[in-house]
């Protein structure tokens, strides 16, 4: 089999996978029955790591019933030749095309990249919509929305590859005449970004109040650099641009990431990877401060997945109308995106 010559494209923010270590944990699926979207997960084959539609098959086959998945940004398969614009249609041209495999049935039953959010430059100012236009073409009414990460800090040591971005880019007015383009055209926005720049994204949400905002990763609360060992510092700050972005309906926060090295745990350096009980107790007391600031919707809203606990229900932005599942039932999503206020 060809292999890929695509250059490795690592953010310094996450350990390299090693299926030897993690084949050394084994766990028991839990309720199985329950019908799961995964609305957060990235393809790609590049730098020696593949990880495609195959590895996708096999890992969502472990036991729990994964209905339907949304493919995110990840700077994959960009075309290799065309006007610079361009180039991030072909992420959702192999997006669609891996959709269209899995809609064969070939590779098991979900519908894998059933939503596809991508990446457009908005920094093409009113240049962005027709590139805009050409991935809504490509993803045969898959495609939801993009992903412009804005994640900057002048420390490497905190954001990895994002220290060479641009700072304060969400507040810059070329990138919001770009932005303007997404809501004429029924797109959502992805926000990635560390936790001391939520407030540039609050200014943008603001700006834009009819535009839906995803902010990924818990907003990207930072553990490591300058925050390493100062977790409850940080999640007074973190907390405090929480709340104020909470004023804004249109914005909802996505629960995923929580694994990566950013937050300044070290699952990565274990001799064995952590348990689900070592992993929820780790992450416990973020989750239920978080918690404390939702409210309950309604679960009738289109291209959402919802969580009913006890207390409330979570929304999970999911790229796909529920309702068209069969049977239309209601779903937990492994990466739930929350609304909080």
């Amino acid at each position: 089999m060809a292999t890929s010559n695509a250059p490795a494209s690592k953010s310094g923010l996450y350990a390299d996978p090693r299926e030897d270590w993690l084949a050394q944990r084994k766990e028991e699926v839990l309720d199985s029955g329950r019908p799961i979207v995964d609305p957060h997960h990235h393809l790609w084959d590049r730098g020696g790591q593949r990880y495609m539609i195959e590895e996708m098959a096999a890992d969502i086959a472990s036991g729990h019933n994964i209905v339907a998945t949304v493919y995110v940004d990840c700077r994959s398969m960009y075309r290799a030749h065309g006007p610079e614009a361009f180039r991030p249609v072909g992420e959702v041209e192999f997006a669609n095309g891996v959709a269209a495999m899995s809609a064969s049935g070939g590779y098991g039953p979900a519908a894998i990249c059933a939503g596809i959010v991508s990446h457009v430059n908005l920094l093409l100012g009113e240049g962005a919509r027709p590139v805009l236009e050409a991935e809504i073409t490509a993803g045969q009414g898959r495609f939801r929305g993009i992903r412009h990460s804005s994640a900057w800090d002048a420390e490497a040591g905190v954001a990895g590859m994002y220290a060479t971005r641009p700072k304060g880019l969400l507040l810059d007015p070329t990138f919001r005449k770009g932005f303007s383009c997404l809501t004429p055209l029924g797109l959502s926005f992805d926000a990635w970004l560390f936790h001391p720049q939520i407030p540039e994204l609050t200014d943008l949400a603001r700006a834009f109040p009819d535009t839906r905002i995803v902010l990924d990763h818990c907003g990207g609360p930072v553990g490591r650099g300058r925050f390493a060992n100062r977790r409850e510092e940080t999640f007074s700050e973190w907390k405090a641009s929480i709340q104020e972005i909470a004023g804004c309906p249109n914005v909802v926060v996505k629960l995923g990431g929580l694994a990566m090295c950013l937050l300044g745990y070290d699952f990565h350096e274990r001799p064995m990877p952590p348990s689900s009980e070592e992993a929820a107790a780790a992450w416990r007391g973020d989750l239920q401060r978080l918690q404390t600031h939702r409210r309950a919707i309604q679960r009738s809203r289109e291209d959402s997945v919802v969580f009913q606990d006890g207390d409330g229900v979570l929304q999970a932005e999911a790229g796909i109308n529920t309702d068209a599942l069969d049977p239309p039932t209601e779903l937990i999503a492994s990466d739930l995106v929350l609304r909080v206020a």
